[in-house]
């Protein structure tokens, strides 16, 4: 069901539409978290952190897919907010011509790299057979995260948030049996994990891009739609571009974390391996959220309706607060509980590096809350540039205290996990004090 969310109760509107967003999102993780919690309880720790580090190079590969397609559906928002469907079919036929030849390359370029990202990553030689393996198979799934993801954020820019949800929720189930199957039964070890994944998202991609072509005609092309238009590439490329260049910088940060947390051993990144698919799921909401409030205010935006973009504001900052404030209590109470779940309770070094990080984090989830709001607000209005430099602000900051502060002999590993909140905080106070800025030049 498509929603025009420039009427009607804001915050109601916002909840409705997010609620399948978070549900989504949370079930795509699903996607990595079954190989975690199968391959660390089937195949042992070495397998959980082969997995982890992958999974930290993945989430940075797909990034770049998942910005182009985010960036592509503010256009699709806002012309929707305008009512202009010419412009949002040529739209959506050039963004999917150039977005698929980007993914074609970026596909070509992680097969060719592989080893050498290997190397890059300092993966402990041990581990580094296991690893390649698991990603050479891993890799083939990024072409389906193109076109699942694409076709999500055109039917989300359009108010339509449940028909994501149902064919990723059936891919999940598809992942997970498959897991059972290649894993457990037939044995294939860390590869039947992979090739599970890969199908499970194919599933997915297909199936919503058939529905999209079959059951939404609002949204078909047609052929007079096949046409070039500089106008409309270049302000699509503009918003595709910056918005996966945010996605990038803030994935590529973690990755080099990444690399700093492997220089740590097997028992750390097994423990962060765990505790991120922990922390990515109890924030993931409140990231969708602002995923959500980024479709509003991209439609309202269209329409020329700042005043309830203003009032959207104030809305989902409570929302963000509420949320963050209640989740924040529950991974902090539960930590160890929740690291049980994918850890054996003999590796007890494990359960503890885990609970550390996550208490640390958890502590601050409502200033990652509140960026993901800014992202969505800048990327909507038409300023992603913006979004750029606070990704800048957070991930720059993030690295540069992790190398520094894991220096320090008393630190060690905890001071990458405190260097986090910290850029989440100075993010937040440069989106927080440009809005201001922007405010007042503007009434002035």
């Amino acid at each position: 069901m498509d929603r025009d969310m420039t009427a009607g109760s804001i915050t109601a509107g916002l909840l409705k539409f997010a609620f399948p967003l978070m549900a989504g999102n949370v079930l795509q993780q699903f996607y990595n978290l079954a190989d975690t919690l199968i391959v660390g309880r089937v195949l042992g720790s070495d397998a959980l952190a082969a997995v982890g580090a992958s999974y930290t190079l993945m989430t940075f590969l797909t990034s770049i897919v998942m910005g182009l397609c985010m960036g592509s559906s503010a256009y699709f928002a806002m012309q929707y907010g305008k009512r202009d469907y010419n412009h949002l079919h040529q739209g959506i036929f050039l963004s999917f011509l150039l977005i698929f030849l980007f993914t074609l390359a970026l596909n070509l370029f992680a097969f060719l790299s592989l080893h050498w990202i290997i190397g890059i990553l300092q993966i402990p030689p041990v581990l580094q057979t296991m690893t390649e393996d698991y990603l050479f198979y891993i890799f083939m799934g990024i072409s389906a995260t193109f076109l699942y993801n694409f076709f999500a954020n055109l039917m989300r820019a359009v108010g339509n948030s449940l028909i994501p949800l149902v064919f990723l929720g059936i891919s999940v189930a598809l992942n997970i049996l498959l897991d059972i199957l290649f894993v457990m039964i037939f044995r294939w070890n860390i590869r039947g994990a992979a090739v599970a994944t890969v199908i499970a998202q194919f599933a997915s991609g297909m199936g919503i891009a058939c529905y999209c072509h079959f059951f939404c005609p609002m949204l078909r092309i047609r052929r007079e739609d096949m046409r070039w238009n500089g106008k409309i590439l270049k302000e699509i490329f503009s918003l595709s571009f910056l918005t996966c260049l945010q996605q990038s910088v803030m994935n590529f940060g973690i990755l080099m974390i990444q690399g700093l947390v492997n220089s740590f051993g097997t028992t750390i990144m097994a423990a962060f391996a765990a505790a991120v698919k922990i922390d990515t799921l109890a924030y993931m909401p409140v990231q969708d959220f602002g995923n959500a409030f980024s479709t509003f205010t991209a439609q309202n935006y269209g329409a020329g309706k700042t005043e309830r973009i203003k009032k959207g504001i104030r809305s989902s900052v409570l929302c963000i607060l509420a949320f963050c404030t209640a989740v924040s209590l529950a991974v902090c109470l539960f930590a160890r509980n929740l690291m049980g779940i994918f850890i054996d309770g003999e590796n007890s070094e494990v359960i503890q590096a885990g609970v550390r990080y996550l208490q640390i984090e958890a502590a601050f989830y409502f200033g990652i809350g509140i960026l993901f709001m800014l992202y969505g607000y800048y990327r909507a209005i038409e300023r992603p540039g913006m979004s750029v430099i606070l990704t800048l602000c957070s991930l720059g900051t993030r690295v540069a205290l992790s190398y520094a502060l894991s220096g320090i002999p008393s630190l060690g590993v905890t001071g990458i996990w405190i260097s986090i909140p910290i850029g989440w905080a100075l993010a937040d106070a440069v989106g927080i004090s440009y809005y201001f800025i922007a405010m007042s030049q503007k009434r002035s």
